[in-house]
């Protein structure tokens, strides 16, 4: 089965996402799994026994066989976990959900992430992820990772530092029309952004994600179902994940060390161009975007590999915040806050918002949004990407 028909085979039905400050949720990640499971069901409409597939990426402990015990399925005939550090998988365990339905080996699959500083701890020090040559040179985070590779992006590409801000401010102004964003309420202008501490070159305190505890769950059936539970469903129109040759978390000494890890090496397409042929369409038909901050810096070149923006000294002059902003932009970018000013449950919640886009139901809607493009964590060893549409973009 080729990329492209994937096309439209699988449409998202049931979200639902919960999100507490950092070590303050009530439950364990089990619980709260199985929580936003059963709200994501009840959103679409079916019962938690019908789902027969589970996905879940970046180490969530939580399996098919696990939950859909506790959840009385009938029957677990997927379960798969992404591999791929960070949220660089989030998406992929998307797609994956698409593949198993339209390729038959399930009918109701649901991609999940759960988080809880009571039984993960913190991810600000990243031992498990980053080898030797990281450590022994004192690089043990993911912010000193992607600093380098941002900083390389500003002094080498040219690519204007005042793009970052504009991206969080952005999000900020978003946020303050989402009472449930951890944002809302404290909005961030140049001077205070530029006055917060420095977390490590270049990034200041604004330009990183928070680290929230919750759980989100997303409800995908094949596009015939969808149709018959509800008119709104979001559509996978494409999806990809990969990551290029050389490309490694392990020795960081890729040639393209400037890119998200989306784009082309110039001997094979790269993660952004199969998603484009694969959905027939390319970055002029987006109408809102939602990317993955681990950090800005990473973000604004996921943004770039996607074609969206122009690399170099020109993507000052698309990536402004007005530009950003739903409602007064041609780019809108993280309508929920996203993970810097909303909340960030490994990126998934992004997700939700991608989908509530689609719907016309997000806190900042985009009018007549037919695609919402959702993009995986940029900078991680595995990067993935789904693009999904409204029925009339099919």
């Amino acid at each position: 089965m080729s990329a492209n028909m994937l096309r439209g085979a699988a449409a998202v039905i049931g979200i639902a996402e919960q999100h507490y400050r950092r070590g303050e949720a009530p439950h364990g990640e089990l619980r709260m799994t199985l929580e936003a499971i059963t709200a994501a069901c009840a959103d679409a409409g079916i019962s938690p026994r019908e789902l027969d597939g589970f996905v879940s990426y970046a180490g969530g402990g939580h399996d098919g066989a696990v939950l859909g015990g506790a959840l009385g399925v009938h029957e677990v005939r997927w379960s798969t976990m992404m591999w791929g550090g960070g949220g660089g998988s989030v998406a992929a365990a998307i797609n994956t959900a698409a593949i198993a339905i339209a390729t038959g080996q399930a009918e109701c699959v649901v991609a999940y992430r759960a988080m809880a500083q009571i039984d993960t701890g913190r991810l600000g020090y990243a031992k498990y992820h980053y080898g030797p040559h990281f450590l022994a040179h004192g690089v043990g985070s993911p912010a000193q990772v992607c600093a380098l590779r941002t900083q390389r992006l500003l002094e080498h590409d040219g690519v204007p530092r005042e793009t970052m801000r504009a991206l969080v401010l952005a999000a900020y102004r978003h946020a303050q029309n989402n009472p449930t964003a951890q944002g809302y309420g404290r909005p961030v202008d140049e001077q205070t952004y530029e006055k917060s501490r420095l977390i490590t070159e270049p990034f200041h305190l604004f330009d990183c994600s928070r680290e929230s505890d919750g759980a989100v769950a997303l409800v995908l059936v094949s596009a015939e179902r969808a149709r018959s539970l509800r008119s709104d469903p979001a559509y996978v129109l494409a999806g990809a994940q990969g990551a290029p040759g050389g490309y490694s978390s392990l020795i960081d000494n890729d040639d393209q060390y400037t890119s998200a890890g989306f784009a082309g090496n110039g001997r094979r397409p790269g993660v952004a161009d199969r998603l484009w042929a694969a959905a027939g369409l390319g970055p002029d038909d987006v109408d809102v975007v939602q990317v993955y901050e681990n950090f800005s810096g990473p973000a604004v070149a996921a943004l770039i590999d996607h074609g969206l923006v122009p690399s170099g000294p020109a993507a000052a002059a698309v990536l402004t915040v007005d530009n950003l902003t739903a409602g007064i932009g041609k780019l809108p970018v993280n309508t929920s806050g996203g993970n810097i000013a909303d909340s960030f449950v490994n990126g998934m919640g992004l997700a939700v918002e991608a989908v509530r886009q689609i719907r016309g139901t997000s806190t900042n809607p985009v009018a007549d949004a037919k695609t919402s493009l959702f993009i995986g964590g940029p900078m991680a060893p595995l990067v993935s990407s789904t693009l999904f549409g409204h029925h009339d973009a099919l």
